[in-house]
């Protein structure tokens, strides 16, 4: 299957004990919606290799998780700091007013008073704030995702409305003008 059929779920961030346990990071708003979760996909290299689970524990601190056939710390070593991937089935459903960022990758961009911009080439999270990533005049243009700049995404019609604030697209096009 394509890796765009899957969703990042989080990642093997380090060893648990010396039974092949791991401590894992999961990027998700509530990770207590994967509690039954019995496999996951392991990204290893341009692979995604599944995985039975053995254990899984949520809890508020730290989530543990040990896999099939890895019962030991060396085994477990090999692992750590890979990406944790599930099929996008697995997503919880959302409000129509609602979406995940993968859903709008490929969008149209319109803004309210420029109209027609670009489209959506990657949403992505720079720790601080969460980020589109459009194609602008060929160039890529970051739009802060929030409220305010992306009031409505329509998901029927494909399009990622936007109140940019002025200068805004000029930044990205000032080395054209030099």
């Amino acid at each position: 299957m394509a890796k765009t059929e899957y969703f990042e779920l989080g990642a093997l961030a380090k060893p648990h004990g010396l039974k092949g346990a791991f401590h894992v990071f999961m990027d998700v708003d509530d990770p207590y919606e994967y509690e039954g979760l019995e496999s996951v996909f392991v990204q290893k290299g341009n692979e995604l290799v599944p995985y039975f689970i053995d254990e899984l524990q949520i809890r508020d601190s730290v989530n543990l998780m040990t896999l099939e056939g890895v019962n030991s710390l060396d085994l477990a070593k090999e692992l750590v700091g890979l990406k944790l991937f599930l099929p996008i089935s697995f997503l919880p459903k959302l409000k129509d007013d609602q979406f995940y960022y993968h859903e709008i990758i490929d969008y149209q961009v319109q803004d309210r008073n420029l109209g027609l911009l670009g489209y959506v080439k990657e949403v992505y999270s720079t720790g601080a704030q969460d980020v589109i990533i459009m194609i602008y005049k060929s160039k890529e243009v970051l739009i802060p995702l929030i409220d305010e700049i992306v009031p409505k995404v329509d998901k029927k019609e494909k399009i990622v409305f936007t109140e940019l604030p002025e200068g805004l697209l000029e930044v990205y096009l000032e080395d054209d003008a030099n």
